[in-house]
């Protein structure tokens, strides 16, 4: 629920996108970041550029194309996307920004309940009308 004491904790305006990360996000997804691979060139790219690209597409629901030109390339986000979705990664930062929304709302990182809602709708019938329905 927004109050006046805490509209300023949700304030992104101060960022240049609203899906970019705050530095507070930033530090609970750092330690989830693999290190770069052994034996090859030192990694040169931003990390917190690239989380940045893949919290825009995600947010915005943009095309890979559409990616601002001051974000990484999107060859490099998803690259990392596809390496972080196969290594799970993703799923740990994702996870991780989740608890810590759930304790910033003074609530168990858990849930202890779910809501299941399902609806039923009648299909029609198949094959159409029967013959004996013309006359």
């Amino acid at each position: 629920m927004w109050t006046k004491e805490n509209r300023g904790h949700y304030d992104r305006s101060h960022l240049r996108y609203d899906t970019d990360l705050t530095d507070e996000e930033w530090a609970e997804v750092l330690p989830e970041i693999p290190p770069a691979k052994p034996g090859g060139n030192k990694r040169t790219v931003d990390m917190r550029e690239v989380i940045n690209g893949l919290m825009y597409i995600l947010g915005t629901g943009c095309q890979w194309g559409a990616i601002p030109r001051d974000l990484p390339p999107k060859s490099t986000i998803h690259d990392y996307f596809a390496r972080w979705t196969d290594d799970r990664t993703w799923e740990r930062m994702q996870h991780a920004l989740y608890v810590k929304c759930r304790e910033q709302a003074d609530r168990e990182a858990s849930p202890t309940a779910a809501v299941i809602d399902s609806q039923s709708v009648k299909s029609a019938e198949k094959g159409g009308l029967h013959r004996s329905a013309w006359v």
